[in-house]
């Protein structure tokens, strides 16, 4: 009975993340969109940006990560392949919401490094991730 306690705890929580990754460079592009550093519409948008990374993304990615690793070891997963491509990709998320909250930063600093064509096609990474998980997760092809 805790095993599927756990997994559905864990897939609420993932579903949670990924609405955050899916979110936060949508609403970077808002934010250079809407307005110059300095201004009220700045301001707003660094505040929205932090709260999503404050009140949702952080907390959903410690959970997933809690619960998955805490499935993994009642399954007695980490001897298998497909966790390993699984660790690796939820890895690569992880890194990708430490780079996006540093790019949330900049932005608050009034630096604007990335264009919104740019912005947009990054906003496809947490899909292709989702993706590959479910596939290896699903699938195990190794």
């Amino acid at each position: 009975m805790t095993y599927v306690w756990l997994k559905a705890g864990h897939l609420i929580f993932v579903i949670f993340w990924m609405a955050g990754l899916f979110m936060l460079p949508r609403l970077f592009v808002y934010h250079q969109e809407d307005g110059p550093p300095g201004s009220e519409a700045d301001a707003k948008w660094i505040e929205r940006e932090r709260r999503l990374i404050k009140i949702i993304l952080t907390p959903s990615m410690i959970v997933v990560w809690v619960l998955g690793l805490a499935l993994a070891y009642s399954t007695g997963a980490f001897s298998q392949g497909w966790f390993h491509a699984k660790l690796l990709f939820v890895l690569a998320l992880t890194g990708y919401q430490g780079w996006m909250t540093g790019y949330a930063k900049k932005l608050a600093r009034g630096e604007r490094s990335l264009e919104g064509k740019k912005l947009r096609l990054l906003n496809e990474v947490p899909g292709l991730a989702a993706v590959l998980i479910v596939i290896v997760v699903i699938v195990r092809p190794f």
